[in-house]
């Protein structure tokens, strides 16, 4: 008998979307699911769909936790670690609730880590869909990934995004072995808002010294929503960002990867150089003088880690350079 996938899907006020997403998982060619819902004190109609859907799933895989404000403003951080103390099943996998999935992803994952025993996490690509646009497209690698993925691999390809677009450091286009949450240490850390997904995907590789495999194929739809964080103009909402690369880079040196951190802080520059366009346009010129001080000082690590693509340094230098 195949073994029980728990997905865990924090909702907040996510009503437009969540009967896409939800009819995306009921209906996956993989049904032995135990489908977590923890509602975070949503005001819209979440709660009550995410309750219809338990009402009405023949197979009573839908499990609904309603929590008054459990996250605060609608983050999910809180929502997921209480979903990781309630999950009974062998695998676990995260799906957003705005997103959906192609109908066999849990099975292509489910499979790919069956046919490939040494492997603790499953990775599929993903379609990247602007919500202002309508525009759909598939995300792949650049580079080959084949066979089992080592430590290494799986922690620097989210890093290697130019490469490897298709694996990104996100929680939602993979599965992983239960036992990789048994630590109760290894939990979405409450003090950041953005990047906490990022952060605990590195941990659990680096401490558990994880292998992976990772299919070619886009199987989830990740929404760009025009409200997303990282679609916020304003530097304080997203900067939980800068943290996180500078987290990653102490966790890589925490675990021996000392010769990889360049890899975190090329990506942390160009983080930094996100931050200043964003200041430029708002005229946030104190902002802009702190990113350009943190461009400068990473450059040279974001060189190192574009070799392959100089065609992007024009544009770190003017950014650097630009004056109001």
């Amino acid at each position: 008998m195949s073994k029980k996938i728990s997905v865990i899907v924090p909702v907040y006020n996510s009503g437009p979307y969540l009967k896409k997403c939800l009819d995306s998982i009921v209906n996956q060619t993989y049904s032995n699911l135990e489908i977590i819902l923890v509602d975070d004190g949503s005001n819209d109609d979440s709660a009550k769909i995410c309750l219809s859907y338990a009402e009405n799933d023949k197979l009573k895989r839908v499990k609904v936790i309603l929590k008054d404000t459990v996250g605060g403003s609608g983050t999910p951080v809180r929502s997921l670690n209480l979903a990781l103390e309630k999950f009974t099943g062998e695998y676990v996998g995260f799906v957003d609730p705005d997103d959906w999935l192609e109908l066999n992803m849990f099975d292509v994952l489910y499979n790919s880590l069956k046919n490939n025993y040494e492997a603790d996490i499953s990775v599929v690509s993903f379609f990247w869909l602007d919500e202002s646009t309508g525009e759909s497209s598939p995300v792949e690698t650049r580079k080959p990934l084949f066979g089992t993925l080592s430590t290494r691999d799986m922690v620097l390809a989210p890093l290697k995004r130019d490469y490897y677009p298709g694996f990104c450091g996100y929680m939602w286009n993979k599965l992983f072995k239960a036992s990789l949450f048994d630590n109760p240490n290894l939990r979405f850390r409450k003090d950041l808002r953005y990047g906490s997904d990022v952060f605990l995907y590195t941990d659990i590789v680096l401490s558990k010294q994880c292998k992976g495999i990772y299919t070619d194929k886009p199987l989830y739809h990740y929404l760009q929503r025009k409200t997303a964080i990282s679609k916020s103009k304003i530097f304080d909402v997203k900067r939980d960002i800068l943290d996180t690369y500078k987290g990653v880079e102490k966790l890589l040196n925490d675990y021996s990867y000392q010769d990889d951190t360049y890899w975190a802080r090329g990506f942390y520059c160009h983080h930094a150089s996100v931050f200043a366009e964003d200041a430029i346009a708002n005229g946030d010129f104190d902002t802009l003088k702190t990113m350009q001080t943190e461009i400068k000082t990473h450059y040279d690590d974001y060189v190192k880690t574009n070799l392959d693509f100089p065609q992007k340094f024009e544009r770190m230098k003017k950014i650097a350079q630009y004056k109001k």
